[in-house]
């Protein structure tokens, strides 16, 4: 599916665009199968792999990105705080080597284990595996370290094959669920009532609250500072320091809301905006010299010497509800 397609059918989904109806019937095949194949793991028809320790998925119900990543980086952050040796497996998208399961180290590229595991083991110093088999990576994971006490699974709340003991989904607070459709016809995964089965839904960003939502399910994204690609020197995030017009790079699944938080921040865009998860080249950067480079650290990981001497990843940090936390603790503790 090409960027422009996609896009167009994104939009019309969150629109509503009324010959989406015309995708129902295929909608209703989806929707069968998807529960199918849930209920086939739930009977026991299909194998289930029970790890040895807490597994915590980190999902969501939609297609696209809703900040996952950032938001296994805090709670990675908040557990290890609270004196817990966490673990971290990832199917490992956009890696490209095809050797599995890769445990993510120093010397690991985004083609080894793709960009959001690469960042995740960078942040917290996690131990992490990468692999398409969730199984697998769990288990090449407590082969390499035996003290861990819990592993978060970055997405795969789909992936019934292995078993869970919290679950978390996260939905982008505007955006919310969509037209309410399943794939084609909508943006769903799954049926909307599976959020009813999750231990935890939070919501991305900031929205109004409806009667039966609390304060407490909401994450928050917040721009901290910024490092620059070429040494790696830490610098303010602000026109001040950096200059008031710069180039606005994102890869991700919602660009925009990291344009908008530049914008708030008093910067002034020229906004280049690529598919999630995007292989950045350097003909990417060639007609972007004139103006320093500002980029999610995302996108940062696969952009070392191609982006130029002006270039900065902006450091983004969740944060998540402390009840959240709270919760987690009490299901490793007892």
């Amino acid at each position: 599916m090409t960027t422009v397609v996609h896009s167009a059918l994104v939009e019309a989904w969150y629109r509503g665009a009324w010959w989406l109806w015309l995708l129902r019937p295929l909608e209703c095949v989806f929707r069968c199968v998807a529960t199918m194949r849930r209920l086939a793991y739930r009977r026991g028809l299909l194998a289930v792999y029970r790890a040895p320790v807490p597994v915590v998925v980190v999902g969501n119900i939609t297609v696209g990105g809703t900040g996952k990543t950032p938001v296994i980086i805090a709670l990675c952050n908040a557990l290890q705080a609270k004196g817990f040796r966490v673990g971290v497996v990832s199917r490992g998208y956009s890696a490209r080597s095809g050797v599995f399961p890769h445990r993510v180290s120093d010397h690991s590229s985004p083609a080894d284990c793709g960009d959001e595991a690469l960042l995740v083991q960078r942040r917290t110093g996690c131990t992490c595996v990468v692999d398409p088999d969730r199984s697998s990576a769990i288990q090449a994971l407590l082969a390499h370290d035996k003290h861990i006490d819990v592993i978060l699974s970055d997405d795969g709340l789909q992936h019934y094959a292995v078993a869970r003991d919290f679950e978390i989904a996260l939905l982008d607070a505007q955006r919310r669920t969509g037209n309410g459709f399943c794939l084609p016809a909508g943006p769903l995964r799954e049926p909307v009532s599976r959020l009813n089965s999750v231990d935890q839904v939070l919501l991305r960003g900031e929205a109004e609250l409806t009667t039966d939502e609390q304060h407490d399910t909401f994450v928050r994204y917040v721009l901290t500072d910024c490092w620059a690609l070429a040494d790696g020197s830490v610098h303010t995030l602000s026109p001040k320091a950096l200059g008031q017009h710069v180039y606005a790079v994102a890869g991700i699944g919602q660009p925009e809301q990291f344009f908008d938080q530049l914008v708030s921040l008093g910067f002034v865009l020229e906004r280049r905006p690529f598919v999630d998860h995007h292989s950045f080249t350097s003909a990417d950067f060639q007609t972007m010299r004139d103006l320093p480079i500002l980029m999610t650290e995302k996108d940062a990981v696969k952009c070392a010497g191609l982006a130029g001497d002006r270039a900065y990843a902006v450091r983004m940090q969740a944060q998540v509800p402390d009840v959240l936390v709270g919760r987690l603790v009490r299901l490793l503790k007892h």
